[in-house]
């Protein structure tokens, strides 16, 4: 850890010729590990800071690093210093156990932490001051600083091209309707009383990630603006809002929930705060998330120094007016930082009551993981203590793509179409802040079947905790595709664990295949150990028997994700309240993503296999990668919709261990005429995949067939309806 060296003091120099706030701001281009605060931190007016210290490593804890700079010295005339960085909302599962999240949307680590010794610092008044925790060891270095810092405000870098464009909701303002209207029949049931449901909008950045914060904070002039970059990407927030304030023993929080639109037409915008300071709904929703920040603040505060100094005020913000209260508190003297996150993170305007049922609530509804939104950004300095925004009306950046969270609280009394709106009334002024035009979106508008609510608790998804497995066929002694299951499971492994498989379990499992019984399946399963290396074992079962391959749809936002989980409880509740069909898994917007068990394949009449895009969000299974890898486009990735499984000639389920056709959707039979028949063989009876066969074979198992003529067909009535399949066993 990095705390102030044994007789640091705080060295303050006021800088000739201050810069304007864009100039000095665009002196950070091209810096290592730049970052940004601008509004309201540490006494108002805007810390600016690069090439830190060090940097935290991915495995250590970002509390306990923030913590480590309390020094109990409290707030003084300078910051000097301190951690600058990120807290992403998956942190929550190290203070609480909560279900995982759905699959991630961007390649931004949980967290992003550096410790700067020097800071740039323009104060209230307008005077631009070079701060640094001065010590003789770093006297040298800091001197170096000084005049760098002195060099680049004279002669600032010029403005950066910056634009977006592509933008794009997901869920569809309908799906989200949906999910919405999910929400409120689990509040309606009693599982919870409010839920913060998010979408995400996703665009393309060309240019400078920086130059979009100058046009942001130019614009909107927020509260809370921070801006931090690294080899992982950037951040850009324009967050009005307050999570934690902590000078010397006295915290603070301000969290806001409601939201009108605030108009340029002064009278417009006067009628929208009148019907925000006269909404019960609205006043509700922020008085349980004020009781729920009293409740986490009491965790780690003294006995009755728990205080609202404000309740449900209405103040404008960027382009919004929004209802703000205040909480207060004192810490313990026993409770440090890491105890105070602990307490209170992630904050709970942007989770919902019961915190912990709001997040798996949020958990099984929304279809994207939250990333860096709604955790929190900020800084924590020896002497100008913690501070900390709500990461919301924050851009995240990476491998030149750009995505903004947007969402609000649902309560019972909630619209899902006013909602729905909010998601505009949020987005909008940020959007036009940075010089985004958002195109209309010309999907199909047809969401997905609501989703279903199991019980009273939402079924968790997946976790990596329990492990990933492959399974693969065993025929003749041999495990086939035994090298491509393995670099798939070695590719989990490292995804998730980042760790290696261990050695010599190529042969172990070539030595178990060669004593199993036919036919056979072998399972590989790993899950995490404690060494450097993921603990592995190896169970041969017996092939079970096929069964007719009926669907039901079920709407699982986000999807399954894509490695293969070991962790099948939320599967097995699908495949239980299926009724012995197969769950076919679509997305909000009724996008087919996978079965259960399975690749979804649609014949088409013009004899292309489309299947869809494997985007993260499904398990791409090695089947699957042969035909699309085939070279004669007859296989292609595309988005398909349950309707266009309707209307295929055959829809074609792959896996490792066989190929199947699907009988039936959601209780109807599916109809397949001449086409659906051996694209080798019009005048076959049966569907038997010739031309598949041919095409998997030589990769999967170059001694054998893929599918020996008596394992199966599939068959077909006088109407050409696929009734039942017999086992059309395959890798």
């Amino acid at each position: 850890m990095v705390a102030v060296e044994a007789g640091a003091r705080l060295y303050r120099e006021q800088l000739d010729r201050p810069p304007s706030l864009a100039d000095g701001l665009r002196c950070l281009a091209g810096t290592r590990e730049p970052f940004a605060l601008v509004g309201a931190w540490t006494g108002g007016g805007a810390l600016l800071g690069c090439a830190p210290m060090r940097t935290a490593r991915a495995d250590e804890d970002p509390f306990e690093l923030l913590a480590s700079a309390d020094t109990g010295t409290g707030a003084g005339l300078g910051v000097g210093g301190g951690w600058v960085g990120y807290l992403g909302y998956e942190l929550r599962t190290r203070v609480e156990h909560t279900h995982p999240s759905p699959p991630r949307s961007s390649g931004l680590p949980p967290f992003a932490l550096a410790y700067y010794d020097h800071v740039i610092r323009a104060d209230a008044a307008g005077a631009w001051w070079f701060e640094a925790l001065w010590s003789a060891e770093r006297a040298a270095m800091l001197a170096q600083r000084l005049a760098w810092w002195r060099a680049r405000i004279a002669s600032p870098p010029a403005p950066q091209p910056a634009r977006t464009r592509g933008w794009r909701l997901t869920p569809s303002p309908r799906a989200h309707a949906e999910l919405v209207a999910a929400c409120r029949e689990r509040i309606h049931a009693g599982d919870l009383y409010q839920a913060n449901v998010c979408a995400e909008l996703e665009g393309r950045l060309e240019g400078s990630a920086l130059e979009l914060f100058i046009r942001g904070v130019g614009a909107l002039a927020p509260d809370r603006a921070a801006y931090l970059a690294g080899d992982w990407g950037a951040v850009v927030s324009l967050s009005p809002e307050l999570f934690l304030e902590r000078h010397g023993r006295r915290v603070r929080t301000a969290p806001i929930k409601g939201t009108r639109p605030r108009p340029h037409d002064p009278e417009l915008a006067r009628a929208q705060r009148l019907a925000l300071e006269g909404s019960d709904k609205d006043r509700a929703e922020n008085v349980m998330i004020v009781d729920l920040m009293r409740n986490d603040l009491g965790r780690v505060c003294e006995p009755g120094s728990i205080a609202v100094k404000a309740l449900a005020t209405v103040q404008p913000h960027a382009g919004v007016w929004h209802m703000v209260s205040e909480v207060r508190g004192t810490l313990r003297p026993e409770s440090d930082d890491a105890a105070l996150l602990a307490a209170s993170f992630p904050p709970g305007s942007v989770t919902g009551a019961p915190k912990l049922a709001a997040m798996n609530v949020i958990s099984e509804l929304e279809s994207r993981a939250r990333g860096v939104y709604t955790g929190a950004i900020g800084i924590a300095s020896p002497l100008a203590g913690l501070e900390l925004n709500v990461a919301i009306r924050t851009f995240e950046v990476a491998d030149g793509r750009i995505r903004l969270g947007v969402g609000g609280g649902v309560v019972a009394d909630s619209h899902a179409r006013t909602e729905t709106a909010e998601l505009a009334v949020k987005a909008t002024p940020l959007l036009e802040a940075i010089g985004a035009v958002v195109e209309p979106d010309t999907r199909a508008d047809r969401p997905g079947p609501r989703v279903r609510r199991l019980g009273p608790l939402a079924v968790p998804r997946p976790d990596p905790a329990h492990g990933i497995f492959e399974t693969m066929l065993v025929r003749d002694g041999r495990a086939l595709a035994l090298d491509a299951h393995l670099a798939r499971l070695r590719a989990s492994a490292s995804s998730l664990y980042r760790t290696a498989l261990p050695a010599q379990l190529e042969a172990r499992v070539a030595q178990a295949a060669a004593l199993a019984p036919l036919p056979s399946r072998l399972r590989l399963s790993a899950r995490p150990g404690p060494g450097a290396e993921v603990e592995v074992s190896i169970e041969v079962l017996a092939l079970s028997p096929a069964l007719p391959a009926l669907l039901r749809t079920w709407t699982l936002p986000g999807g399954l994700g894509p490695h293969k989980w070991s962790d099948r409880r939320l599967v097995s509740e699908l495949e239980r309240h299926s009724a012995g069909a197969i769950p076919l898994l679509v997305d909000a917007d009724g996008f087919v993503l996978e079965t259960s068990r399975h690749n979804v394949f649609a014949l088409g009449r013009d004899g292309v296999l489309r299947t869809p895009v494997a985007d993260g969000r499904i398990l791409a299974g090695l089947v699957r990668a042969t035909l699309l890898t085939g070279g004669d486009g007859q296989a292609i990735e595309t988005p398909l919709r349950v309707s266009d499984l309707r209307r295929a000639a055959a829809v074609i389920l792959t896996n490792s261990l066989r190929t199947t056709v699907a009988a039936a959707l959601d209780g109807v039979a599916l109809h397949h005429d001449g086409s659906a028949r051996s694209r080798s063989d019009r005048n076959a009876d049966h569907v038997c995949f010739g031309e598949l066969e041919q095409a998997l074979a030589p990769e999967l198992s170059p001694d054998a067939a893929l599918v020996e003529a008596a394992e199966g067909r599939a068959i077909v009535d006088g109407g050409g309806a696929v009734v039942v399949e017999k086992g059309h066993a395959g890798a």
